[in-house]
């Protein structure tokens, strides 16, 4: 992902309003982030725990934020269930529902799209975590740019849905 700036993220929001966006608190390591190992920025508002932010830039283009909602309470602890975007089987992390206003005159009326995505947004690190190699996957490099790609697939596929 390309490094963007603070005021970006603020413009860039397809379901927030301006004084939502002018709110929000970005991640406290922002300054620090190592942009060439997120294929999407996303983190949980320090002041608003149930409110997270996902950026996404598809292939380098412009930027395109959606504020999310959190479950109150956070996740069931009586199931495991898989993030939707990373899909990592050993992420030891927990998934909520997380829960975004569609954008535009759908979302004014109410209406949202909802996936399980990881709680504080590790997908990225969680795709590029190499399995072990053996006879179904020999080349685990291989598995981490498979997993890296069906990661930007799928997040590109929820932000459509928000869109619609």
């Amino acid at each position: 992902m390309q490094k963007i700036t603070v005021q970006q993220i603020r413009s860039s929001f397809i379901n927030a309003s301006r004084s939502e966006a002018a709110r929000l608190n970005p991640p406290q390591d922002f300054d620090t982030l190592d942009w060439d190992r997120l294929d999407f920025l996303g983190w949980r508002d320090p002041k608003m725990p149930l409110r997270g932010y996902i950026v996404f830039a598809p292939d380098g283009g412009k930027p395109a934020s959606i504020m999310l909602r959190a479950p109150e309470g956070g996740a069931r602890k009586n199931r495991s269930v898989l993030c939707e975007l990373c899909r990592s089987v050993d992420a030891p992390n927990d998934v909520y529902l997380w829960v975004a206003r569609r954008a535009g005159q759908s979302g004014r009326n109410g209406n949202t799209v909802g996936t399980l995505i990881c709680a504080d947004f590790e997908c990225s690190a969680n795709a590029r975590v190499e399995p072990p190699a053996n006879e179904i996957h020999p080349d685990p490099a291989a598995v981490v740019l498979n997993q890296i790609a069906g990661l930007g697939a799928r997040a590109a596929q929820f932000l459509s849905r928000v869109r619609e």
